[in-house]
């Protein structure tokens, strides 16, 4: 089987589907979004997700986001949205912003780190979007580094990371953002930040008209 896909000039549409069934059926596929290149497997596949953690050495108590295609996938896992949580989604989605909602009972325990709540993201990234359209369930993505080291924004140094350990690796070319997506928390109204990326503290508090508390 061919593991590195080379999408860098023109999206193979047919070898796209091919990695995105690979997700669907337990696989893990690594592939770029518009902030840094991921890491994802099925968000609804324990065992995967288990591969997942071991794969990238990831802790348990860290929870991992999922990503999805619109609206109507959030709504799959995650409930309780408040207005100003859809007011952040139209205003920011699809785009380089993870927001944590209240999760479904849909969502493994083993992405959540046994918590209440999930990260959700839309990415901007054609390569990214057709693979969850494919593969029809979100999909749990860390940043494709081994932890502890930098988010990968280029497919060769991930690719010595993860060596056979990967199922695909698919080459959009660098990163166009280059940082991980900024995290968003409503609690009680108030937008807190847990990690700002390329979308700013300023930004977030014109759509919301509220203050926003740093917390990273």
């Amino acid at each position: 089987m061919e593991k590195y896909l080379d999408f860098k000039k023109e999206i193979d549409y047919e070898k796209l589907e091919k990695a995105s069934i690979c997700i669907k059926n337990g696989g893990i596929v690594v592939f770029p979004t518009e902030t840094v290149y991921g890491i994802g497997v099925n968000g609804f596949d324990e065992k995967a997700i288990e591969n997942l953690y071991k794969v990238k050495q990831r802790p348990k108590e860290k929870p991992i986001n999922l990503l999805v295609n619109g609206f109507e996938m959030i709504e799959q896992v995650a409930e309780n949205i408040t207005d100003m949580e859809r007011k952040i989604i139209e205003e920011f989605c699809p785009g380089p912003i993870t927001i944590i909602l209240n999760k479904k009972n849909i969502v493994p325990s083993l992405v959540t780190a046994g918590g209440s709540t999930v990260g959700v993201r839309i990415p901007a990234n054609e390569i990214a979007i057709s693979l969850i359209n494919y593969a029809g369930c979100p999909i749990a993505t860390p940043s494709a580094n081994i932890s502890g080291k930098p988010s990968g924004t280029n497919i060769q140094s991930i690719m010595n990371d993860f060596k056979d350990n990967v199922d695909f690796y698919i080459d959009g070319g660098e990163s166009k953002i280059g940082k991980p997506s900024t995290i968003i928390h409503v609690i009680d109204g108030i937008p807190h930040i847990l990690r700002q990326g390329s979308i700013t503290k300023e930004e977030i508090e014109k759509v919301t008209g509220k203050k926003a508390i740093i917390d990273n």
